[in-house]
């Protein structure tokens, strides 16, 4: 539910024909060259449309809305651009209110819809307040295709280095490819595009869950536009920079939300995927770009030793939610991770006075030995639907269970990928995403086998 301070904000602005939106949290550093980008963008390349910036922020206490009010007016882009715009640029900076008890960026994002409703825009473009590489020519390749060649979603294309977006790899990616059979390759990028009658279908959604209020909202967008039925489009943005991200320190409880989320979608939408069979493209707008995104470390021996240790204290849960040979394989293959671990840290010497904490690369050649199988993390992720079907209840908790397994399955990609380029390792993904369409049929078996699911996901509506 809107504020009076939001309705009050909508009110004075009373319309507006493409809109951006930042969702932000602590984000004072980085924000305002977003902020500067978002005006340079609208203003030059949509100088005839009503243009507004919302910033959706969490309360942040480092200013991060002070940033966003005080970033250089609209009329100083208007003279480095030489454009003058038909209309003046608004901006607003406001705090967002917690959907059902729930904030985080989808808390964050519905209160962006709801504002993109009441101004009746277009086209809504979001972008990460972290940004580090976003330019102005961003919004035109998000907010194009929308305007001009009447797309409702439009997913962001970047080139990234090879470790990074490690959730989008091993889940999201594969996983909404071979449900729905279109390859959009970053299905939970942060940046994107979304028509008016987009962001209304949104708000009309009765799926929404604490998880999509915070990190699942990308994935839900995703997924929810492509069962809509919505045209879905991606977009090449070249490289993104932004606050880098260990997978085996950072991404546990993002991984929760995401997982979570794309499973109880997939439950709630297997009229939508059942039949589908094989894959294909999705249109690509904008021109390919060639940039080498900034190098990321992971920490192999702690990706290899969480797993080895989730062993230890979650067996029992893994094979209630696996299949049993999956279950099987899984505890073996984390046994085998504690064993690798243990060479890697005699052969680097870690944890000796004075030892530097040694490079990915070195980590990755000396746990050369460990191999994680494509197709067993296919049957594992296919296996958490079925599990998601039976027992709804319990998919927080399952999920929460399978992140050390995700991490082995990181370490391995890691390792098999420590001589290769960004390039060359993309083959990779394609070559995990193909066994995930092999695989379908699995699914679909266990699937049949289960008979009626005993409950359904949830369906509790925001405020």
């Amino acid at each position: 539910m809107l504020t009076p301070a939001i309705r009050k904000e909508i009110a004075r602005l009373e319309r507006a024909d493409i809109m951006v939106g930042i969702p932000s949290f602590k984000n004072a550093a980085t924000i305002g060259y977003v902020v500067r980008a978002a005006q340079a963008g609208l203003v030059q390349y949509f100088p005839d449309l009503r243009p507004v910036v919302v910033n959706s922020d969490a309360g942040s206490p480092d200013g991060t809305g002070r940033v966003v009010v005080e970033t250089e007016p609209p009329d100083y882009v208007e003279r480095i651009l030489l454009v003058r715009p038909t209309n003046k640029l608004a901006r607003v900076s406001l705090t967002y209110p917690e959907v059902d008890g729930s904030g985080g960026k989808g808390a964050a994002l519905w209160t962006i819809f709801e504002i993109a409703a009441a101004l009746e825009v277009q086209a809504l473009v979001v972008v990460d307040s972290d940004l580090r590489s976003i330019l102005p020519e961003w919004i035109e390749l998000l907010a194009g295709p929308i305007l001009k060649g009447g797309y409702d979603y439009v997913a962001p294309l970047y080139s990234r280095h090879k470790h990074d977006g490690t959730i989008t790899n091993t889940v999201t990616y594969p996983l909404t490819r071979a449900l729905y059979g279109l390859r959009i390759r970053q299905p939970i990028g942060g940046d994107f595009g979304v028509s008016g009658d987009l962001v209304r279908h949104y708000l009309e959604a009765p799926d929404w869950t604490p998880d999509v209020s915070k990190f699942g909202i990308d994935i839900w967008m995703t997924t929810t536009a492509v069962a809509g039925g919505f045209a879905v489009c991606q977009t090449r943005l070249g490289a993104k920079v932004h606050d880098p991200k260990d997978p085996g320190a950072d991404l546990g409880p993002m991984f929760r939300q995401v997982v979570g989320t794309i499973l109880r979608v997939a439950v709630a939408n297997a009229d939508r995927w059942r039949d589908v069979r094989g894959s294909h493209d999705v249109p690509a707008y904008g021109f390919e770009r060639h940039a080498d995104p900034p190098p990321l470390e992971i920490n192999v021996l702690r990706l290899l030793s969480e797993f080895q240790a989730g062993s230890l204290t979650m067996a029992s849960t893994w094979r209630e939610m696996l299949a049993p040979a999956t279950a099987a394989e899984v505890l073996a293959l984390a046994e085998e991770a504690g064993t690798v671990a243990t060479t890697v840290r005699e052969h680097l010497g870690m944890g000796r006075p004075g030892t530097e904490a040694p490079s990915t690369a070195a980590m990755a050649e000396a746990a050369a030995a460990f191999m994680f199988p494509d197709d067993l993390w296919a049957r594992i992720v296919y296996d958490l639907i079925i599990s998601a079907r039976a027992a709804p209840e319990a998919v927080d908790a399952r999920v929460a269970a399978l992140v050390p397994v995700y991490f082995g399955r990181v370490a391995s990609l890691v390792i098999e990928n420590r001589e290769l380029s960004t390039d060359r390792a993309e083959a990779h993904v394609e070559r995990q995403a193909r066994e995930f369409e092999r695989l379908k049929p699995y699914l679909l078996g266990r699937w049949d086998e289960a008979g009626p699911a005993t409950g359904g996901p949830s369906t509790a509506e925001p405020a």
